[in-house]
């Protein structure tokens, strides 16, 4: 039936880490999935991670926003005022509404209807195939998810996002493009106006289809090379050994 949980991926390589807050795990749909709880209150999308920290496994409805989330959802339309920029210079986040316009232009979003409804789940309570799983980390694990989506590939680290409207760059812009995203709290200005999280942890938003490689390679990699304890004496000298040995070849 729509809506109802599906099995879950295998994702207990992130158990290792035992983070201080939990990985969650988010589904768009288009009707009231079964099985879960509703949010109970108002609240700014941004704010359902949080909420998800909390070990809470819930549905998010576009009637509970308080914010501008509607917006990248498709569950609201760009007012004018919005599109033309005006809040930006009344609320002090941009100079003049030309620069907070620009914003519009990139903004990601879904389908009108499409996602009038989202399942959180952290980690340990996570009953579905997730559209995306949020990793909110300090840098030293942040550090470790990263690298593991470039083991494989070779990618580069690519964080994109605007001042505002930061959700849309931590839920839907992973989901419609397939990019692992990542953010630092404390740089944008709902989060921060809303006081969702503590400054300087890392959120990582790794889309559906890049879950089972960078699981495979958390599994597989190094967590912590060789180079990360030998300190800077150490590491010139392994450095220093490897170009020789390099060259002799």
């Amino acid at each position: 039936m729509a809506g109802a949980p599906s099995s879950a991926p295998d994702l207990s390589v992130f158990e290792k880490f035992e983070f201080e807050r939990p990985p969650v795990g988010l589904k768009f749909s288009r009707l009231q999935p079964e099985g879960y709880e509703p949010v109970g209150r108002p609240i700014a999308l941004c704010e359902t991670l949080a909420e998800a920290h909390t070990g809470r496994a819930f549905f998010y409805a576009a009637t509970d926003e308080i914010c501008a989330g509607g917006m990248p959802l498709g569950n609201a339309e760009v007012e004018p005022a919005f599109a033309g920029g005006e809040i930006g210079p009344i609320l002090e986040v941009f100079k003049e509404a030309r620069a907070n316009r620009r914003i519009y232009q990139v903004l990601p979003k879904l389908d009108p209807g499409t996602a009038r409804f989202i399942t959180f789940a952290p980690l340990d309570k996570l009953t579905f195939d997730p559209d995306v799983l949020v990793v909110t980390a300090p840098v030293s694990q942040a550090e470790v998810i990263l690298r593991a989506s470039s083991w494989t590939t070779g990618h580069m680290y690519v964080s994109k996002s605007t001042p505002v409207i930061g959700c849309a760059w931590l839920y839907v812009y992973p989901f419609l493009s397939g990019e692992l995203n990542f953010s630092v709290t404390g740089l944008c200005w709902g989060m921060k106006a809303l006081r969702v999280f503590p400054e300087g942890l890392v959120n990582i938003s790794i889309p559906f289809d890049l879950l089972p490689m960078i699981t495979a390679n958390l599994a597989e990699m190094p967590w912590v090379p060789p180079s990360y304890t030998d300190g800077r004496d150490g590491y010139v000298e392994r450095f220093t050994k490897m170009e020789e040995t390099l060259r002799s070849t």
